[in-house]
Order: C-alpha cells, then structure tokens, then sequence
C-alpha cells in the first residue's frame, strides 16, 4: 500500500484541515495550508519549498496538477485546478475554474469568478480581472463569464464530496 506523501522541509510542515481529501498518491511538501473539504487528487504536486502555499476550503486540485511558486501564493475557496494543469501565480480568486493544462506563470494574478480555457498560458505578472474568459497561448482575455458559466462556479466541487469519501473507502 502507498503512504501519502506529505512531507515536513526545512522547518515547514503541511497543515491540512482533517476534512480534506488527499489522494494516498499526492505529494505534499513543506509550507502548504489546505482548508476544509478541499481535495488532492492522484498525481498532483504541491510544494511549499520557496514560499507559502495556501488552498481555500473546498478547493481541489486535479490529477497531475503541479502547484509551485517563488512567492507566497493564495488559492481561493471553490476553485478547480483541473488535470496537468501548472500553477506558479500570486493569486486565484475565489470560484475560478483553472481547466485541463493550462499554466498560470510566475506573479500572475487570477481574479474571482475567472475560466482559464484548457491549454492556456497566463503570462508572469499578468492580471486577470474578476469574472474573464482568458484562453490562448500567450493567454488572452476573451471576454467574460457567461450567466451558465457562472452557475457552473457556483457549484464549486460539490459532485466531489461524494467521491472523496469512496477513494479514502478505497484507499486511493
């Protein structure tokens, strides 16, 4: 059986909240906050080695997903880190949705209420407003969230909850 990885470096040790889900296949390193009801899928990387990494309640981050940074960083509440998507910004607002492979570069800030579209790159230091549609590589703002989009936000990772009790069943 695999251990989860979550790891004490340096003089930093992951402070997760107990309801949080993390799959036994994450890697956790170092200063790194999880908040209530968040999740860490198989295969996602967070380390906490340079700067202080902290993820808002409810939040997940999806498999294969890499959260790094230079500088502290602040992920809101709700928001989806989706599959193989690079995380290495400032900040994500709350209810964001980061889609499949997109990367957010160094010092970027994601307002709230944002899609970032699946292959996406968000240039260092860019701001995104709150409630943008940025796609394209360099990323682009498109325009804004659409009412249906917004109600997807709003949902946030509810259909996870459930799942997050059958893999910790599962031991996954």
């Amino acid at each position: 059986m695999v251990s989860q990885m979550i790891k004490k470096f340096r003089d930093k040790s992951p402070q997760i909240a107990p309801s949080a889900f993390i799959s036994r296949t994450a890697v956790i390193i170092g200063d790194v906050e999880i908040g209530e009801n968040a999740g860490v899928w198989p295969g996602a990387v967070i380390r906490g080695d340079f700067a202080h990494i902290k993820i808002g309640s409810q939040s997940i981050i999806e498999d294969n997903a890499v959260v790094h940074c230079g500088s502290d960083m602040d992920i809101g509440e709700h928001v989806i880190v989706g599959h193989g998507a690079v995380v290495h910004g400032r900040s994500i607002g709350m209810r964001c949705l980061i889609a499949n492979n997109s990367t957010i570069l160094d010092d970027a800030e994601i307002g709230a209420y944002c899609i970032i579209g699946a292959g996406c790159v968000v240039s260092p230091g860019m701001k995104i407003p709150a409630h943008s549609l940025v796609f394209g590589v360099p990323g682009r703002i498109a325009g804004k969230v659409k009412p249906h989009q917004v109600e997807r936000l709003e949902r946030g990772n509810e259909s996870y909850q459930a799942m997050f009790e059958s893999y910790r069943e599962a031991g996954i």
